[in-house]
């Protein structure tokens, strides 16, 4: 136990230990610029809370199309007001069930993009919970209750995600970052999409996609962030659940590597054509469902 002392404390029984560290360690924290647009908002304001124990948080998982679905949830707020991210049609009424066990009242059904890989939840939750709203970027010329652009506010409670776009995958990608403020979750959490996965990316070789733009979207956006930031990506194939933005900014095997390496790499992955991109992309352009009334 070098560099620590031990102290007796009188209030606690005689053998009790307690080691203290002789000098405090903060982690500085990297400002981030943003130019808020709009702020999207679920009419739920409270008073302001500065303990991150306010969010409610889960990774939920679809099997055959290996996508992360997450629930997060303002839990100090008295409605409990609840979110989302890249819901699959397969598993609404896991998720809804879970909404309703644990109280929540869902306001936003959100995805990153089109996804190409599965069809999206968002129209079947909507038809089930008709307070909730779709949400997606404008960008992915897709239809939803709510088209976000870069530097929006989705806020739910006193609990808010920014928007970050990051095309290259689709031209439509989108992050979600939680905020930076002191009464925000912290260490910070950025739900990436396909954009950047755990040690990978997704692919660039259809849906507007582009090798040099996902390069820069990811070090622009992303690796700018604070490096302990949690990485919650809307896919994993290797049995990971989450990583951080200094994890990949070393151990990215695709993404620590310069531009025109990333560009070689990307150009002979040689990967098959997605077996529910027919079906997925036409449907998820309209919440997932084939009605133009989304």
């Amino acid at each position: 136990m070098q560099g620590f002392r031990f102290l007796r404390i009188p209030l606690f029984p005689s053998n009790a230990l307690f080691f203290v560290s002789p000098t405090p360690h903060l982690l500085p924290v990297k400002p981030i610029s943003r130019i808020p647009i709009k702020y999207f908002s679920s009419q739920m304001g409270s008073s302001p809370s500065s303990s991150s124990s306010k969010l409610l948080f889960r990774q939920l998982f679809e099997k055959e199309s290996s996508t992360y679905t997450y629930l997060l949830a303002d839990v100090s707020h008295p409605d409990k007001p609840a979110l989302l991210i890249d819901p699959v049609d397969k598993t609404v009424d896991r998720d809804l069930n879970l909404v309703r066990e644990l109280g929540l009242k869902l306001v936003y059904a959100m995805n990153t993009h089109v996804h190409a890989d599965h069809v999206t939840g968002t129209g079947l939750i909507k038809s089930k919970f008709p307070g909730a709203k779709s949400v997606i970027s404008r960008a992915s010329g897709s239809k939803a209750d709510v088209l976000i652009e870069p530097g929006d506010r989705i806020s739910f409670g006193d609990l808010f995600l920014e928007v970050r776009a990051t095309p290259g995958h689709t031209s439509g990608c989108v992050t979600y970052v939680t905020g930076d403020e002191p009464d925000q979750p912290h260490p910070r959490m950025a739900f990436t999409g396909d954009a950047l996965l755990i040690r990978g990316c997704g692919r660039t070789d259809f849906q507007g996609g582009s090798s040099k733009q996902l390069y820069e979207s990811v070090h622009s956006q992303i690796f700018t962030l604070p490096k302990d930031t949690l990485i919650y990506p809307a896919h994993d194939y290797k049995g990971f659940s989450a990583s951080t933005v200094g994890e990949e900014m070393k151990y990215n095997p695709r993404l620590t590597k310069d531009l025109e390496e990333f560009k070689k790499i990307m150009e002979h992955l040689n990967l098959p054509y997605p077996k529910m991109m027919d079906i997925a992309v036409p449907a998820n352009l309209v919440c997932g469902l084939q009605d133009p009334a989304c």
